[in-house]
């Protein structure tokens, strides 16, 4: 039977590379994301993929969504809990709250509406179960400077993977998370001319191309039931993680 998955954030950057590489492999795919014609750029020349704008904030709109997965597909195999956003970096102190919540809605609310209905919809589907692969980021374990609602958001990422992956094994459902460091999407072209480092300099930052995320995310989605990844890092080989700070 043809796996099917969601994948949120699919108009750009890591959701588009994956959406495509997923839709190449014979997956039935569903995108989501705010734009719609983003979405269906990134459809483009594929047949087994669903377009369903959304805004992951939105409660109601995600419980839309996964009635059109449920009614369309009747399962879902994978969730790919993509969505994210960032602000500038700045002292905690200059960060206005309105760009706070903007950040904890989509990275932290966004990330748990969509995977409570995914959670849902494969512990009541039959067969039972599936598999939820969390967006996190190098930021999950160590800060960029100026970077509290982002870092912030994604330490909370990790804390949703560990529950996931505990709370789904009555349910065979495996939860795990990709760490991304320096991916060259649009989000991730500033590194290409210079950004703060921890003892106060600018430096260029070497970059990977996006194409190597998704093959990851392939990789942890096609693990048969009875494996996972729990959590995975994929970065360009010279960038200043190891050692940051």
């Amino acid at each position: 039977m043809t796996k099917s998955i969601l994948i949120t954030g699919a108009g750009s950057g890591i959701g588009r590379a994956t959406a495509r590489r997923f839709l190449d492999a014979g997956w039935r795919v569903a995108l989501t994301g705010r734009r719609a014609d983003a979405l269906h750029e990134t459809a483009a020349g594929h047949t087994a993929v669903l377009v369903v704008p959304c805004d992951v904030t939105d409660e109601t709109a995600v419980d839309a969504l996964y009635a059109r997965i449920a009614e369309e597909w009747g399962r879902l195999d994978v969730l790919f809990n993509n969505a994210g956003t960032n602000v500038a970096g700045r002292p905690i102190d200059e960060i206005p709250v309105a760009e706070w919540r903007q950040v904890c809605d989509v990275n932290i609310t966004g990330m748990f509406l969509v995977a409570r209905q995914a959670f849902g919809m494969m512990r009541r589907q039959s067969p039972q179960g599936g598999r939820i692969i969390n967006n996190g980021s190098i930021s999950a374990h160590v800060p960029r400077p100026g970077s509290a609602p982002y870092t912030m958001s994604k330490h909370a990422v990790t804390g949703l993977t560990r529950t996931l992956s505990l709370d789904g094994r009555p349910f065979n459902i495996a939860c795990g998370q990709i760490d991304i460091g320096n991916a060259l999407t649009d989000m991730a072209v500033a590194m290409t001319h210079g950004v703060p480092q921890a003892d106060g300099a600018m430096a260029v930052e070497p970059v990977m191309d996006p194409a190597c995320v998704a093959d990851a995310v392939l990789h942890m989605a096609s693990l048969p039931p009875d494996a996972n990844v729990a959590f995975m890092t994929v970065m360009a080989t010279k960038m200043p993680f190891i050692g940051r700070g």
